[in-house]
């Protein structure tokens, strides 16, 4: 942490005598907001027709360009924006703050996002998707209720495992690989309902991205993709309330400004009913059955002056399952505070603190009845975090960021307690702790009109921390289980175990080819440093989170990609082709029937080795007409290779998927009414199946007897959904506005597998069946009301 203070105060001084070197030239900056409601705008283009640059704004809306003395017309376009132009004359530092209008647009002319002209062409972002909030309360969803998880697994790049799947899978990772922030928290559990909701709020989210490659050297901590989350920061400019009443849950938000608009807050709840619902149709011990979630969001932001903003906000959700013989529980908790400090008109500061918990919890008397025979246990996962990033507007052409992170983690495996006959045995676990920090630096620089470059280094560094117990282990046979070679050694508190450094470098290039298209290219290198355990076929609430150790090392990925960007017909449509290849090391599998929750000597279980995944995406977006959306196809494979495993030969990972398609169609057919549909069609999953079989008194067991893995394929995914959304002609209460939103999901009736496993016949032991598993094998219709005032 005093190191990243050196660097941060040294870098100050020196971007200060660099700007007092440069007094020639004088600088504008300011903030872009929406006039409605006040908030930042995200990538706004401001762009000097005189001087034929530009920049764009930063994620709360700041932007800062430097230019000779002079007159001059700074344009501010921003997709579903008004066009914007301001004239400056520059004869000194000026700040200006300027606020855009929605477009009052015709039918013919509804876009699908707000994004800037020629954004994916012109940027260096590549491998980023962003999906506008407006575009995904579009989308067909499962009963209706509009979800930011389920919108992106129709990206290219985005798969997951099956319909009741945790979290998603990105270019060849697991679930665990990627970061998933809300508001600069990391989320670690991101479902809700056994992963058939997200824990987004969609009345609370502002801006949604998605980052697969060509990671900026400011992002860290894992090896597969970004998901950046932000979150509203309440309407300044007046109260607004809205939410909606659906089939399976209930929202409400509420958006007030303070202080005569100097600071504003939003508070966003949703609670779910299916308990309620299904009560009068249960019994006996089923009756007092609870099965629901819930889960509050929260942010207030004030102004103290021109210079100084300071933002606080926070997330708390929980999922409860279980009676009155049972109980089950997991959640997240998370709290983000943040300065923003304008040092000059070319220094920008955000300095974030964050605390993150994810916890579940198990109790088979939750009533206390039977307090002789019971079984508790708990487990959670802390982290909490100092984060400066500092930017530094050097040129129009030049943008320089730079800072670091300190991350502190405590990780708690199991606090568990069994009694029998009331002997209590206590079975928890020791905790883990580590602590991670990094320093990272980069550059935007813009060559020319036609080549421009963004490059950056970070370094991390992770430090495994007592106190603990610390294990050998003896491998007998490759493959198999480890066998602690010592009880063990015990370490004291702060004593470091094991250190782990690793050099990250970050590189984009983009090569112009017209105004229209452009060729990208990046690479970037990743550390991972905490890992979740999870040997099912789909990540569970009970999966459990470790830290680095002396055994488990960090996973490290390098990628690199290359992509062709072309628009058409004045940014009517826009294409992509991208191709990817990523080497993964130290990825972490599982003996046969590894025991993973409650274990001492997990890291026995473990197994390790290396991976790979390549590909190729396609990608063609329509943003302009009455109709509107996408096409997406991903041919691509994501292999393992883990000595003793598959005869030391490669094998598809449990997420590999070779062909991916989806698309998505917005139809504005009136001014009140839009129809909408998604279409998903995705190979089957890898799965292990039984070569032969053997006989054992009276049973007839399956066996692999060639030590395959995941040697077949359950049969492949498709689904239609399909919703409409109406519009009310008349005000709610005669003030706000009301719409319907009508929903089929699985239109066609699909039976589509989860998995497909081998066991014996009920009625027949010496015969064995294949059994093939369905989360949803139905149509479901839904229908929710959402309202506005």
């Amino acid at each position: 942490m005093k190191n990243i203070v050196r660097i941060a105060g040294l870098s100050i001084l020196l971007l200060n005598a660099l700007n007092t070197y440069a007094q020639e030239k004088y600088t504008v900056s300011g903030y872009v907001k929406d006039i409605a409601n006040g908030e930042g705008l995200i990538g706004v283009s401001v762009y000097v027709r005189e001087a034929s640059t530009g920049v764009v704004t930063n994620p709360y809306g700041f932007y800062s360009i430097t230019l000779p003395e002079g007159d001059y017309s700074l344009v501010f376009t921003y997709i579903g924006y008004q066009k914007l132009t301001e004239r400056v004359t520059l004869n000194a530092d000026q700040r200006r703050n300027v606020e855009m209008a929605s477009e009052s647009k015709q039918l013919e002319e509804v876009v699908i996002s707000t994004k800037k002209e020629d954004e994916n062409v012109r940027s260096l972002e590549m491998s980023v998707n962003k999906v506008d909030i407006k575009t995904i309360r579009q989308i067909p969803a499962l009963l209706g209720e509009v979800d930011v998880i389920r919108s992106i697994q129709l990206l290219p790049g985005v798969t997951t495992v099956g319909e009741g799947a945790s979290g998603f899978n990105v270019r060849g990772g697991d679930v665990s690989q990627n970061l998933i922030l809300l508001d600069e928290a990391p989320v670690y559990n991101s479902s809700h309902l056994f992963g058939f909701f997200s824990v987004f709020n969609p009345d609370a989210v502002k801006d949604v991205k998605l980052i697969k490659g060509g990671i900026p050297a400011q992002y860290g901590g894992r090896i597969s993709s970004i998901l950046d989350v932000r979150m509203k920061e309440g309407n300044t400019k007046k109260r607004e309330i809205n939410g909606g009443i659906g089939t399976i849950f209930s929202r409400l938000t509420y958006e007030q400004p303070f202080a005569a608009g100097r600071g504003s807050f939003i508070v966003a709840a949703r609670r779910s009913y299916i308990d309620v619902l299904a009560k009068p149709f249960l019994k006996g011990d089923l009756k007092q059955t609870r099965f629901n979630f819930y889960d509050l969001t929260a942010k207030v932001n004030y102004r103290i002056n021109d210079k100084n903003t300071v933002y606080a906000s926070g997330y708390f959700g929980r999922d409860v399952f279980g009676a009155d013989v049972f109980g089950f529980g997991w959640g997240n908790g998370t709290a983000t505070a943040r300065w923003n400090h304008i040092f000059s008109n070319k220094l920008f500061l955000n300095l974030t603190t964050y605390y993150s918990n994810y916890d579940y919890s198990i109790n088979s008397d939750p009533n206390n009845q039977t307090p002789n025979d019971r079984f508790e246990w708990n487990s959670k996962i802390i982290s909490t975090s100092v984060k400066p990033d500092f930017t530094y507007y050097l040129t129009p052409n030049n943008q320089i960021s730079f800072g670091g992170q300190y991350i502190s983690y405590d990780s708690r495996p199991g606090d568990a307690v069994a009694v029998s006959s009331g002997e209590s045995r206590n079975i928890s676990l020791d905790s883990r702790f580590g602590d991670e920090s990094a320093l990272y630096i980069g550059n935007e620089q813009k060559i020319s009109d036609r080549f421009s470059l963004q490059y950056g280094l970070r370094y991390s560094l992770y430090r495994n921390l007592g106190p603990g117990q610390v294990y050998q282990y003896q491998e007998l046979q490759p493959g198999e289980r480890k066998f602690p070679v010592l009880p063990g050694t015990a370490v004291a508190k702060g004593e470091v175990i094991k250190q782990y450094g690793n050099w990250e470098p970050r590189f984009s290039m983009n090569i112009g080819l017209s105004s229209t298209a452009s060729i990208k290219a990046s690479y970037n290198r990743t550390a991972q440093y905490l890992h979740l355990l999870s040997n099912t076929a789909a990540t569970s609430p009970l999966d459990v989170w470790t830290l680095s150790t002396n055994i488990i090392k960090p996973e490290i990925a390098d990628q690199v990609a290359l992509g062709w960007f072309q628009n058409f017909r004045d940014n009517t449509y826009e294409a992509s082709v991208e191709v990817y290849y990523k080497d993964l090391k130290n990825q972490i599998d599982y003996v046969r029937n590894s025991d993973l929750l409650l274990n001492r000597y997990v890291e026995g279980d473990l197994l390790f080795g290396k991976g790979r995944a390549f590909g190729a995406e396609f990608f063609l977006r329509k943003n302009k007409g009455r109709l509107t959306g996408w096409l997406s196809y991903t041919l691509a494979r994501t292999e393992r290779l883990i000595d003793g495993v598959n005869n030391d030969d490669w094998f598809p990972a449990r997420f590999d998927k070779p062909h991916n398609f989806t698309a998505v169609g917005i139809y504005n057919l009136k001014e009140r009414l839009t129809l909408s549909s998604t279409f998903t069609f995705a190979s089957g999953t890898p799965a292990t199946f039984p070569t032969n079989r053997f006989e054992y008194n009276g049973w007839a067991l399956p066996h692999n007897v060639y030590n395959a893995r995941n040697n077949n394929r359950i049969p492949s995914y498709n689904r239609l959904d399909l919703a409409a959304t109406l519009k009310s002609r008349k005000k709610l209460f005669g003030l706000g506005q009301g719409e319907w939103v009508f929903s089929v999901y699985n239109a066609y009736n699909r039976r589509n597998p989860y998995s497909v496993y081998v066991q014996q016949n009920e009625d027949n032991p010496l015969t064995t069946e294949a059994i093939r598993f369905s989360v949803i094998g139905s149509v479901i219709p839904a229908v929710t009301y959402n309202f506005k005032f």
